[in-house]
Formats: C-alpha cells, sequence, structure tokens
C-alpha cells in the first residue's frame, strides 16, 4: 500500500474503531459485546498458533535443557556412584558368604581332628625363595606361628609353614615338586609318602609293594614326631590311578588331592596337635552309591486273526470245545463198562 492521504486516513480510522472496541470490552466484562467475536477469531486461529508453537518448542526445550545440564550431570553421576556402591555391597556380601562357608569347614574339620588351629587369609602366591607353589597368609610370629607348622583348610591339606615373619608367613603347598608327606591308606593302613608334581596328582610311593589298593582309596598324613612338620589324620586325598604291580619293593600310586590350590583364601595354621591320632575320622563321608534304574515292560494282549478282544479268546474257545470232547468220551466209557457189567 503506497502512502496516501486516504491510506493514512484509513489507519487512523482503524485505530480508532480499534481503541472503541477496546473500550466497550472492558466496560463490558464477562458480558462484553465482543466476546463471540473474540472466540471465533480463536476457533480460527488457534490451530494456526499451535503449530508455530510446536515449532518453537524444541528450540525452547534445548535452550532449557542447556540450562538444566549441569543439575542433570550432578544427578547422573550421584546415581553411577550409587550403582557401583550397590554392586560393590553385592560383590562383598558374595564373597563374605564364600568366606563364611570356608571357615565353617574348616572349623568342623579342625573339630573332628581335634586341632588347635590359627585362622588366616591367603594375600599373596609366589614368595621371593624362588618356590614354584607358595602362598603368603597374614600370620606371623606376634600370633604364635612357627616354622614347620601344618597348614589345611575345610577340605584337607594344604601345606606346611616354611618361612615366618612378625605378621606374616610362607606356606610351601603340598602340591610342589619340594614337598613330602607321609600318608596311611584308610583302612589297610598301609603307609607310603605324597610328593607334589605341580598341578598333576601327586604321586605315592606305598613301603608294601604288594599292597591291595584300587581306585577311591582315600589317604590321610601319618602324621611326624612332635607333630612337626605334619599332625595326623588330615585328609589328603583320593587315588585315581595305581601303577601295575612289578613285584618292586615299592607301589606307584596317584592321588587327586582334596584341596583346590588354585583357588585357596581362608586356611589355618595348626598351632596345637590332637592329643590322640584321629585316624580316618577326619575324611568326608563316603558318596553314596546312586541305584540303577530298572525299567519294567508290560506286553498288552492285541486282538488274534478271528477278532477275538484278547489273544486268548481262541483258546479259551478251543478249550472249552476240548472240555466237551473229553465229557462226551468219558459218558461212553461209563456206557460200555455198564454194558460189560453181568
Amino acid at each position: 500500500m503506497r502512502d496516501t492521504k486516504e491510506s493514512r486516513l484509513l489507519l487512523v480510522l482503524l485505530i480508532a474503531i480499534a481503541f472503541a472496541l477496546i473500550t466497550v470490552d472492558i466496560r463490558g466484562g464477562r458480558n462484553s459485546p465482543v466476546d463471540g467475536a473474540r472466540q471465533a477469531a480463536a476457533a480460527v486461529f488457534g490451530p494456526v498458533e499451535d503449530g508455530l508453537s510446536s515449532a518453537v518448542d524444541p528450540v525452547g526445550n534445548a535452550i532449557s535443557a542447556v540450562r538444566d545440564s549441569g543439575n542433570r550431570h550432578s544427578r547422573l553421576a550421584e546415581l553411577e556412584k550409587e550403582n557401583a556402591a550397590l554392586k560393590a555391597k553385592l560383590g562383598s556380601d558374595d564373597r563374605t558368604r564364600s568366606r563364611l562357608g570356608q571357615l565353617d569347614r574348616m572349623l568342623k574339620l579342625a573339630g573332628e581332628g581335634q586341632y588347635g588351629i590359627k585362622g588366616a587369609q591367603v594375600i599373596a602366591i609366589g614368595s621371593a625363595q624362588g618356590f614354584s607353589w607358595t602362598i603368603t597368609i597374614d600370620v606371623g610370629a606376634n600370633d604364635g606361628i612357627k616354622r614347620d607348622m601344618t597348614v589345611l583348610n575345610g577340605d584337607g591339606l594344604v601345606g606346611r609353614v616354611t618361612t615366618v615373619g612378625p605378621d606374616t608367613s610362607t606356606v610351601l603347598l603340598a602340591n610342589d615338586p619340594d614337598f613330602t608327606v607321609g600318608t596311611r591308606l584308610e583302612g589297610s593302613d598301609e603307609l607310603g609318602f605324597a610328593s607334589g608334581q605341580g598341578d598333576r596328582p601327586l604321586r605315592v610311593e606305598l613301603l608294601n609293594g604288594k599292597a591291595e589298593v584300587k581306585k577311591g582309596d582315600r589317604l590321610v598324613t601319618f602324621g611326624s614326631e612332635s607333630d612337626k612338620p605334619f599332625v595326623p589324620g588330615v585328609p589328603v586325598g583320593v587315588v585315581s590311578r595305581v601303577d601295575p604291580s612289578g613285584g618292586g619293593l615299592t607301589r606307584t600310586l596317584y592321588v587327586t588331592p582334596y584341596v583346590g590350590f588354585t583357588k585357596l583364601d581362608v586356611v589355618g595354621v595348626v598351632v596345637q596337635g590332637p592329643k590322640k591320632d584321629p585316624r580316618d575320622e577326619v575324611l568326608p563321608a563316603k558318596p553314596k552309591p546312586v541305584p540303577t534304574p530298572t525299567v519294567t515292560v508290560t506286553v498288552t494282549p492285541s486282538a488274534d486273526a478271528n477278532g477275538n478282544g484278547n489273544g486268548n479268546g481262541g483258546n479259551s474257545g478251543s478249550e472249552d470245545r476240548s472240555r466237551n470232547d473229553s465229557s462226551q468220551n468219558s459218558s461212553q466209557n461209563d456206557s460200555s463198562q455198564n454194558d460189560q457189567q453181568p
């Protein structure tokens, strides 16, 4: 529109009308005469405003997100910290339950063998002495630990103490090649010496080359003088293989140890030996044999070729006919006998 006298006059007129409508609307309040026109305008222009608002809202949300990003980051970090603490607590609970189980088994074994033990925890594997299979435990001379004491856990023989410091000790494990312990076979009392072979079964040389031994037999420690380095009756392992007897002075066995040497955690050092040899009392209970399931086969009678209800139907008819024939023969014989009588 060009700037002319008529256009200016029209603009002034529109402004005057607008002020007049505003004045009438204000004075009318709720009963304003222009309320209907306002509602009609809202119905027409409302969708247009809504579309414009939808186009602008993402920008507003982005600005709000940037403004609140600091608070959200702090809350996220707090949640991650709480989650990590919860996971650590759950892991700690699992480890605590595992240790309690190990401790319970060890105390039960010590009670059955009447061993006085000092509980300890494995804190390191290997040592500066150059032994290939050793552990370090968190008890030492200040706890009454001395060299050549037996070390066990809830499963059986772990090893013997070789080096003692003020607060820690080194234990030579029973599967170390430099380790040797006297053994006694359950039941027969056959004596021998077990030697470590690393991650392979223990090698046992029985003193009696003609000893009767089989796979599954179990061994315990024979014990040493004054209970050092070994107390008697500690479970050693189960015979897994027996070399054929060649008529030699000794007989060789291979024994799977009860103890898992790669997963040691809670152990006990025997600080006081038993008053008497517990012999086989400390060995775990033998597993019960699993019964062999039996299969029962039931034969269901089938219909015969004549269509009888069961396989004996035909035989039943034959038997009836046989009985009738027998009865007739019997009657004929009786009649013959009667005829022959004077």
